[in-house]
């Protein structure tokens, strides 16, 4: 739903609203949120809220304000009809009212408007993996999941359809454009695709999209889990990221493989160029490269056309724009972060008109790929190191990303069960 300023007085009476919630992302992608009353919402539009950033945002003791962005309005379907409840999505200020640089939202915005005044409309969109599990009678997870079914299979070999269509109407309902949604191939495994919007927007769907989930699989009895490789012989969860880019109203990716513009291959050896630059913020726990090394999963920085598995495969479907879909990202991302970084890597290519090489091509079976990073040292260390990284994002966000990671790192050292300590950090 969007709504302007003066919409949103008459929608709080009429709909007998009782609570908003102010919702904004850590850095590395959790959502976070504080409830106000309906009376203090004037006041929160005219001044923001403030609260405590310490250990969210900020290592820094520092206080932020939170500014509600009035055009994503969206009322909570799960909650009572009586007494319902909202949510925005937040600017970040400082506390003076001026823009605070690790407001993540406002930087894609930015790269965003760059984008359109380069003379380049870009979309986004994302198909996102998560598998449902049993809980005990005490309703805590288990490692159990929910069915034994396969790729795409109906009940009774697929319990989760309930589970899944419940989702996909709450989200529906939400204004947050589902579009299909399936049974994976690990048991108790799902995926749920997202119509293409443009990148903000899509972003935002995607860190709300993992609060419906969990939501409405709890209600059911069940638990979701995000984690990129929850079971060690299935498939792992993966999060992959449609990019579709418009330029004087036609895709710079043509409509077949041989009408691939200059500036479609330059887009994509941009990305290819400094994905593993980045991948760090792709794939942000070191249970993501548990999935990456499985057989499925895009170890290599390679692309292609017809062929399912390299790092990005470009996509012609009837009645549909052409696009890439980015293979690689796991749902454990800040999407905020990683939109802006995609979207930069690939107007990067073609400001440097960077060529798409023969022996990218999955189809060249010939060819030596570069691997991703194997591990998250190896990642978070070419991150350090790059150049463009640091150009592209906000110096407090790099990093408080850094530090973040390195956290990880040292805790997992430190852990006496690196799969256990996996577990209780991300399952």
């Amino acid at each position: 739903m969007f709504f302007s300023e003066t919409d949103i007085r008459g929608f709080i009476e009429e709909n007998d609203i009782k609570f908003i919630r102010m919702t904004f992302c850590d850095t590395i992608g959790n959502m976070k949120n504080i409830a106000i009353l309906p009376r203090e919402l004037e006041h929160a539009v005219k001044y923001g809220i403030p609260f405590n950033a310490t250990g969210l945002l900020e290592a820094q003791h520092k206080n932020l304000l939170l500014k509600p962005d009035v055009s994503t309005l969206s009322v909570l379907p799960w909650r009572p009809q009586s007494g319902r409840v909202v949510r925005f999505f937040c600017h970040l200020l400082h506390m003076d009212g001026t823009p605070y640089a690790g407001d993540m939202r406002r930087s894609l915005k930015k790269t965003m408007r760059d984008i359109i005044n380069n003379g380049y409309q870009c979309e986004m969109g994302t198909r996102c993996e998560f598998y449902l599990f049993k809980t005990d009678v005490e309703g805590n997870p288990t490692r159990e999941p929910y069915d034994n079914g396969d790729y795409l299979d109906i009940a009774p070999l697929d319990k989760c359809e309930n589970t899944r269509r419940e989702i996909c109407l709450s989200l529906e309902e939400m204004g947050l454009n589902p579009t299909s949604s399936c049974h994976k191939h690990g048991p108790g495994q799902n995926e749920i695709d997202f119509a293409c919007s443009n990148p903000l927007t899509a972003a935002d769907n995607m860190v709300h999209y993992k609060t419906v989930v969990k939501t409405i699989a709890s209600q059911n009895g069940l638990y979701a889990s995000f984690m990129p490789k929850p079971l060690e012989n299935e498939s792992g969860c993966a999060l992959k990221i449609n990019m579709s880019v418009m330029k004087d109203g036609k895709s710079i990716f043509g409509n077949s493989y041989s009408e691939i513009t200059s500036e479609g291959k330059s887009f994509i050896a941009g990305i290819l160029n400094r994905i593993c630059d980045f991948t760090t913020f792709t794939n942000s726990t070191k249970n993501s490269y548990d999935r990456l090394k499985q057989s499925t999963a895009p170890a290599r920085v390679n692309w292609s056309v017809d062929n399912r598995i390299p790092l990005i495969q470009v996509l012609y479907s009837p009645g549909r724009n052409p696009a890439i879909e980015v293979r690689c990202a796991d749902a454990y991302c800040n999407p905020y972060i990683t939109f802006q970084l995609l979207l930069c890597a690939g107007m990067e290519g073609i400001r440097n008109k960077e060529t798409l090489s023969d022996e990218q091509n999955a189809a060249n079976t010939a060819s030596a790929f570069l691997s991703l990073p194997s591990s998250l040292d190896e990642s978070l260390d070419k991150t350090k190191k790059s150049e463009f990284v640091k150009s592209v994002l906000p110096e407090v966000v790099f990093k408080d990303f850094i530090a973040r990671v390195e956290q990880q790192l040292s805790e997992a050292k430190n852990s006496k069960d690196i799969t256990e300590y996996s577990y209780r950090k991300f399952f």
